[in-house]
């Protein structure tokens, strides 16, 4: 059985969900991971299944009318997260560069970003971010973050997850 990455994309629509997953069915794919968005009116997708081969997948998608692309993956190693959970949040003004810079900080701490999420409405910016860190390292990142958030003039906040949230 192969293990597939797929993604979707394109303008947004009612059944747009059940025409995808109902494609994805009819050959046989079982999905067992996946995220989907609405992304200033386009519908985006990013999926892991197993079942088809590439070229089935490819062929069921192609009349669903998005455009859709699909590789055959490795599955996941037995590799358990060694990283303790938080939530990353950032509010403020909109300007260039908040993504990058954040997550440069988190990536220089050895954090690993697990789910990331960016908002704009009107001139308020919002991330939100899931992100594992190295045991002991959330302090010293939480006062980067600080300095990093003072620079690009939002505010940063990192806080211990709930687990049984995640």
């Amino acid at each position: 059985m192969q293990e597939l990455a797929i993604t979707v994309i394109g303008p947004d629509r009612a059944g747009i969900v059940a025409d995808i997953t109902e494609a994805l069915a009819g050959v046989g794919a079982n999905l067992t991971d996946s995220t989907m968005t609405r992304l200033r009116g386009h519908f985006a997708m990013t999926l892991i299944c197993n079942g088809p081969t590439v070229e089935e997948a490819e062929a069921v998608l192609q009349t669903v009318g998005l455009l859709a692309t699909v590789r055959k993956i490795a599955p996941e190693s037995d590799k358990a997260g060694t990283g303790d959970p938080y939530i990353l949040s950032v509010h403020g003004v909109d300007r260039l560069g908040i993504v990058a810079a954040v997550t440069r900080v988190v990536a220089a701490a050895g954090g690993n970003i697990t789910d990331l999420t960016t908002r704009l409405t009107g001139p308020l910016y919002v991330l939100v971010a899931e992100v594992d860190l190295p045991p002991g390292a959330a302090d010293q990142l939480a006062e980067q973050l600080a300095v990093a958030g003072s620079e690009l003039g939002v505010d940063v906040t990192l806080r211990r997850a709930e687990s049984e949230i995640l």
